[in-house]
């Protein structure tokens, strides 16, 4: 046992030199397993009687609504509070008089005050997704099974997030998605309403990008940045692609000032770090990559 009683003092003296310990003797980190059951509390408020494995009763569902409103209000304000402290103590802000707890109250208020634009917003992917799809049956099918529209339904909640400002806990729910679809959206990224990604393994989308409105991805496209310099950081490093445009699988789109015009078609494997003009068609032909207007000319 000697040998074990070596390895602890080894590894206690990494933590003074590596850190990497969460915050031991002060306030904790938000907890990844609170921030799954949240975002599962979430998924079911938003789609009801989809999660669950029972069916809903409508003559209850308020009661039924208000209670997982409330449970989730107080689950997500600790978990917020926890993330404002954090950014307290590293001096990027201040929670002010009243403290962190009123602070994350004012935010997730303002959240769930937002909760009914966000399901608009959804409701509108949701018919992208069936109409840009053949195979999809149903919208029923739509919301319970397309990783796309799971993806994009914890980056529209991560998003709001994002904007008020909350730590932390943005690219944890991000994250949490990323893993079970295989989709990563940064949850910095501007995205339009009737968004479609179809397939979807191997998608990223960056903190900067800009996406307009019926805007439909394919497996394995990029919109990332030129540079990954840690000074530019706070500049816009992805690229915006503009309304009505199809990127077609494993297309790479880099940098900041890059722009897909309004109406253009990107075809699969091709390489942009320059703007497209509006509707314009990419692609390649042998070995060379084509850009040739979409009325044929």
């Amino acid at each position: 046992m000697d040998r074990i009683g070596k390895s602890i003092d080894s590894l206690m003296k990494t933590y003074g030199s590596y850190g990497m310990v969460n915050h031991s003797g002060g306030a904790n980190l938000p907890g990844r397993e609170n921030i799954a059951h949240i975002v599962r509390g979430l998924d079911e408020l938003i789609f009801p009687g989809f999660r669950e494995n029972q069916g809903l009763d409508h003559s209850n569902l308020k009661l039924i609504t208000a209670e997982k409103v409330n449970h989730l209000a107080r689950e997500l304000i600790r978990e917020v509070e926890k993330s404002l402290a954090f950014l307290a103590r590293t001096g990027a802000s201040s929670c002010g008089n009243d403290g962190c707890h009123a602070a994350a109250e004012i935010v997730v208020e303002s959240f769930f005050e937002e909760l009914p634009a966000i399901r608009h917003a959804l409701s509108l992917d949701m018919q992208a997704t069936f109409r840009g799809d053949p195979a999809a049956k149903s919208v029923e099918e739509v919301i319970l099974s397309y990783p796309g529209f799971q993806a994009i339904t914890v980056h529209r909640l991560a998003h709001y997030l994002w904007k008020a400002g909350v730590p932390l806990i943005p690219r944890m729910m991000s994250e949490l998605i990323h893993g079970r679809t295989g989709i990563e959206i940064h949850p910095g990224a501007e995205i339009g309403e009737s968004f479609f990604i179809d397939h979807g393994t191997g998608v990223v989308i960056g903190e900067t990008a800009i996406i307009g409105k019926n805007v439909k991805l394919y497996q394995g496209v990029t919109l990332g940045a030129l540079s990954v310099k840690k000074e530019e950081s706070s500049k816009k490093r992805h690229p915006t692609i503009e309304d009505d445009v199809t990127i077609y699988s494993h297309a790479t789109i880099l940098g900041g000032s890059t722009v897909i015009g309004r109406g253009s078609v990107i075809g699969g494997n091709v390489w942009i770090i320059e703007s497209v003009p509006p509707n314009t068609t990419v692609y390649t032909r042998a070995g060379e990559q084509v850009s040739r207007p979409r009325n044929g000319a």
